[in-house]
């Protein structure tokens, strides 16, 4: 996971969830912020993607289990188009 897009996410996350950056980890997943539901999952995605110039397969977005995994994908997915 690159640090710069972990850090970027990370913002993202704390502005969407209205949390501190500081609450915001790698594990940080579902499970522990109530406000991740269905809706504001989707709404995670596509703020990431609208940031990073990217789009993700369906089966990809159902692989984001935490903030951590979305930061591996993200820096997978800008190394596969360079």
């Amino acid at each position: 996971m690159n640090e710069a897009h972990f850090a970027k996410i990370r913002g993202i996350a704390a502005d969407l969830f209205q949390m501190g950056r500081e609450q915001i980890t790698a594990e940080t997943s579902p499970a522990q912020i109530p406000a991740w539901d269905s809706v504001q999952h989707l709404n995670l995605i596509l703020s990431v993607e609208q940031e990073f110039g990217l789009q993700f397969e369906p089966e990809e977005i159902d692989q984001v289990r935490s903030i951590g995994r979305l930061a591996a994908l993200v820096t997978q997915k800008v190394g596969n188009s360079r």
